[in-house]
């Protein structure tokens, strides 16, 4: 669905923004794009949407460049924004002037995201708070059934519960056919949503692995006290004492914190491609 090769793209001569990457995107998944704030991650997904343009290499949607824009891609694409602005339109009114760009469009879909959502489509957007304008885009972009769906910071301005409400709508949306990719630096939004995961860091993808290989490779403990092990990769103090990522050495699947994993290969991304690469 999307291939990406040796992409470079920088705003400047002086700072690249993305290094030469390579990245192969398939439907049938949620993909996290993780990283902290500035690594590249917004600009990743304008790339692919193409609206920016590579400076080297080439990103391909569905076999065609993304920067020619052509319809057949458009038509199959659709991008939550980090940031927007909406017209004076009742929601009502956006959804029967935008829908007719996107064939397999379901209203019934999207009115069912308001109802989760807790939003009446009557209400103009210009009389929305941020969070619920956020709720109206991405209940859109979901009945768009597009089959790539881009998300940018995405549970930005929403509340606890409709973080919940987000997780739970996306999961149901999702299907063979689709591709989404959500990126974010709020890791615990999109925990036991996404799989697989991709870090970003600087402008290079430095993890794309899935839950069930991470599970396979690294064991997540807590312990009371700091443990001295060859086998540590990371620790870091949390409530009640040390969350410590180890080397699966006994073969066991256990549970992953999402958190604790990007925080350790942000830190500790040798050690981690050490023990990937056996």
């Amino acid at each position: 669905m999307i291939e990406i090769k040796n992409l470079n793209f920088s705003y400047s001569k002086k700072k690249p923004i993305i290094k030469n990457l390579n990245l192969e995107l398939h439907g049938g998944n949620i993909y996290g794009l993780l990283g902290k704030n500035g690594a590249g991650k917004s600009t990743l997904l304008k790339n692919i949407a193409g609206l920016l343009f590579p400076k080297q290499g080439s990103v391909k949607v569905f076999g065609y460049h993304a920067h020619q824009r052509l319809p057949q891609v458009l038509r199959e694409t659709y991008v939550i924004p980090e940031e927007f602005s909406l017209p004076s339109f009742t929601i009502n009114q956006y959804v029967d002037i935008y829908s007719v760009f996107y064939p397999r469009f379901s209203k019934e879909q999207f009115y069912g995201s308001l109802e989760e959502f807790k939003l009446d489509p009557k209400e103009k957007l210009t009389a929305l708070s941020y969070g619920q304008k956020k709720k109206v885009i991405i209940g859109f972009g979901l009945a768009s059934n597009c089959n790539l769906l881009l998300m940018d910071e995405p549970t930005n301005g929403l509340d606890i519960p409709s973080k919940s409400q987000f997780r739970k709508i996306v999961a149901s949306s999702a299907t063979e056919e689709r591709c989404f990719i959500i990126s974010t630096h709020q890791v615990k939004d999109v925990e036991n949503l996404i799989d697989p995961i991709i870090i970003m860091d600087r402008g290079e993808i430095i993890f794309h692995q899935t839950f069930e290989m991470v599970s396979k490779k690294l064991a997540f403990e807590v312990h009371k006290e700091l443990v001295e092990d060859d086998q540590v990769v990371y620790s870091q103090s949390v409530l009640g004492g040390y969350s410590v990522v180890t080397e699966n050495v006994t073969g066991m699947e256990g549970s992953i914190d999402l958190e604790i994993l990007f925080n350790s290969i942000t830190s500790s991304k040798d050690k981690i491609h050490q023990i990937f690469k056996q």
